[in-house]
């Protein structure tokens, strides 16, 4: 689909920083409605086009941290597990998986040595001997601190659970179940060439390749921006990815990470997702779970890093200008079951008016002075006059209806405080 404002911004952002080729697309509503290239793809003068393959980087952190949530789905682990429970007397074994996926285990940034000048990556066996000389540059949990060192040890636990080399066993259970058909560990042609970009001159200098470089969990994969704008819907229902649970800019809480996501606050909005840098490779990936809406950007240039930063999120941020959700339209539906209608109205706690209704086939209770969606609570059926939250305000807890000899409403226990139909004290 044609989308001028769109294009606009991919091109004045391929001019401005200089970038051989620049690739993106974006998604609403589970579909990808806007992709377009602009840029050579290698030393040929080729065109890149929006099935060109780019190195995506450390946007494949997403695909490993997704692959520790699904078998901890399976009950194959769980994420405060330390790792020697799955790499036996591997040094700093204490960490657990849940420190590693958000990046506060304290672990240094990369694996002992000068792996950025020998470009050889440690894995399997040499990675956990390599352990010797690394060091816990921070207390666990203190501050986020990013290491590549942590996601290779995730790739190891999960090649250990599953008895499957990582890369086959993400690649049965995740890219090809969800259809990234552009999505591979090694390129696949049509690929684009990786450049640095002389700061001083309109000149090209190819970055080495790297293929079978031993970094499949940290940065290894190539794809398309379609694929990552079907790859980010899927991450937008892994509920646990996008709890905070650490701040990397903890003065103006504009930069956190979830488990294995970035959760990048723009103004009033938060955008999940994640950036990747290879030599000569760049990318982005943000989204809106709210909307629906969302963006990924690759380029073949390894400087500078921001640019990727800045039009992606100008994309994303035009795609909401333009295509934000609609309001639906409001819809009747079937009478509620006559024991959850004697709950609906004005109930009192802790001297606060709380309103309770039913929609969308679910008890709901908000204050009633406050209707933002992060104090509305959803409930579900937990039992004869029992009923739990499931989303939103005391998520998890119990709401239990006490009734009288004769059958009738007497009062309300919610998170154990007492409810009442008319306001009144502690005790």
């Amino acid at each position: 689909m044609h989308q001028p404002e769109l294009t606009q911004i991919l091109r004045r952002g391929q001019v401005r920083y200089r970038l051989p080729s620049v690739s993106a697309a974006v998604y609403r509503d589970g579909e990808t409605f806007w992709a377009e290239t602009v840029g050579i793809a290698d030393d040929t003068g080729r065109d890149a086009t929006t099935e060109t393959q780019y190195r995506i980087g450390s946007i494949t952190k997403t695909f490993t941290a997704a692959a520790v949530l699904l078998l901890r789905e399976e009950g194959r682990l769980a994420l405060d597990d330390r790792i020697d429970q799955y790499l036996p007397d591997v040094r700093f074994g204490e960490l657990t998986l849940r420190r590693l996926l958000a990046h506060s285990s304290g672990l240094q940034r990369e694996p002992p040595g000068e792996v950025w000048e020998t470009l050889e990556f440690p894995k399997g066996d040499a990675l956990l001997a390599g352990l010797a000389g690394a060091e816990l540059v921070l207390p666990a949990g203190e501050r986020w601190h990013y290491s590549n060192l942590a996601y290779a040890l995730l790739g190891e636990v999960v090649a250990r659970v599953t008895g499957t080399a990582f890369a086959e066993w993400v690649d049965e259970q995740l890219i090809r179940p969800l259809g990234l058909t552009r999505t591979t560990w090694q390129s696949v042609e049509p690929a684009a060439r990786g450049y640095y970009v002389d700061p001083y001159a309109r000149t090209l200098r190819p970055e080495p390749a790297l293929e079978r470089d031993g970094v499949e969990a940290v940065g290894s994969l190539w794809s398309t921006p379609s694929d990552l704008c079907q790859w980010a819907r899927h991450l937008a229902s892994i509920e646990a990815m996008h709890q905070v649970q650490i701040m990397d800019d903890a003065e103006a809480w504009t930069l956190g990470h979830g488990l294995g996501l970035q959760l990048v606050r723009r103004g009033e909005r938060v955008f999940f997702g994640h950036g990747g840098a290879m030599p000569g490779f760049l990318a982005m990936m943000l989204g809106r779970r709210t909307e629906g809406i969302g963006a990924a950007l690759v380029t073949n240039a390894s400087t500078p890093a921001a640019a990727v930063e800045e039009i992606t999120a100008d994309l994303v941020e035009k795609a909401l200008e333009l295509y934000g959700a609609e309001q639906d339209a409001w819809r009747p539906e079937p009478e509620p079951p006559a024991d959850v209608a004697e709950l609906f109205g004005i109930w009192w706690t802790e001297g606060v008016p709380f309103v309770f209704w039913w929609e969308g086939g679910r008890l709901h209770a908000r204050p009633t002075e406050n209707d933002k969606p992060r104090v509305v609570s959803a409930f579900e059926v937990d039992g004869p006059d029992s009923f739990r939250v499931a989303e939103g305000r005391e998520r998890g807890e119990l709401l239990r209806v006490v009734r009288d000899a004769e059958g009738a409403i007497e009062k309300l226990y919610w998170a154990t405080y007492p409810v009442t139909r008319e306001p009144s004290t502690f005790g």
